[in-house]
């Protein structure tokens, strides 16, 4: 139990544990936070960009800014438009526009594998490779692989085979870059071990949703805890809430976050109840997740 080792704790122990927690309040009081402002906090707070209404649009950023969000997760775009993100004067665009509000690109995803599914369609061989030069390009360490829809991996053996085969065959060239490709399923954190175990890549790891993960009915604090280092980034959401009045309890999710050592992006996706502006909402959801990820 946790309070076995402070009551095995030293005065001196104590005292010097003491001295430590007072240096970072006064910190804190003192307004000294320049560089967590800088990026260096051990959360930052994004939102999807197809999530504020601002999907393939540089737009988004002026708007994560009104809601006091760290960054925007960035859609690589669809095939009518080619993906267009991996054009490097869309890069360009991006990188402007993420400056002038002092903003950061937080991820990248590619949801058109939802229609357009990667476990079949050749094209969306060249999708991933490509979001890999994307990432670079813009310093971004993450894209999402989504696997819902037409992408479907529950139950579909040949389908989750060909996903291992090409996994295998595009994480070298991820691993060179410093890229993690990030699986998003509706698997539970077991198939999504089986299938990180496959691969044999660190490049390749668990997107972790807890609200579609809470849906499916799996202990979602355990499988974060299950899934450790394997989980490359979050997704905070409710559907048709806002985050604190779903299902999801986001104080044990910070915990368990706790418990692997987590630090890095949690994207706020949906989260908008019915009939309720998208900027007060994710106002509203920002303040939430800052309070207890602070």
């Amino acid at each position: 139990m946790k309070h076995s080792k402070f009551n095995s704790m030293s005065r001196r122990e104590m005292m010097a544990l003491s001295a430590r927690a007072a240096v970072g309040a006064a910190t804190l009081a003192t307004g000294v936070s320049t560089a967590l402002s800088q990026g260096q906090r051990r959360f930052r707070i994004g939102a999807c960009d197809w999530s504020i209404g601002k999907m393939g649009d540089p737009g988004a950023f002026a708007v994560a800014k009104k809601i006091g969000l760290d960054g925007v997760q960035v859609s690589l775009g669809t095939a009518q438009n080619d993906m267009r993100l991996r054009q490097a004067a869309v890069q360009d665009e991006y990188k402007a526009a993420a400056k002038k509000v002092g903003l950061e690109v937080s991820s990248l995803a590619i949801g058109e594998l939802n229609s357009i599914p990667y476990k079949s369609d050749p094209r969306t061989v060249e999708w991933v490779s490509g979001s890999i030069d994307a990432c670079r390009a813009l310093g971004v360490r993450v894209v999402l692989l989504a696997f819902f829809g037409n992408d479907d991996l529950i139950g579909d053996k040949a389908g989750t085979d060909e996903v291992v085969k090409r996994l295998k065959a595009v994480a070298p060239k991820a691993e060179q870059a410093g890229v993690i490709l990030g699986i998003e399923s509706w698997l539970s954190a077991d198939q999504h071990i089986d299938i990180l175990d496959r691969v044999g890549s660190d490049a390749v790891k668990v997107y972790y949703d807890c609200c579609n993960s809470h849906d499916k009915g799996y202990d979602i604090y355990q499988e974060i805890r299950k899934l450790g280092k394997r989980i490359c980034e979050f997704h905070a959401k409710e559907n048709g809430k806002l985050l604190g009045q779903g299902g999801v309890d986001f104080k044990k999710v910070r915990l368990a976050m706790d418990d692997i050592g987590y630090s890095g992006w949690i994207q706020i996706e949906g989260a908008v109840p019915p009939g309720k502006p998208m900027l007060e909402s994710y106002q509203a959801n920002c303040a939430f997740m800052r309070g207890i990820f602070s």
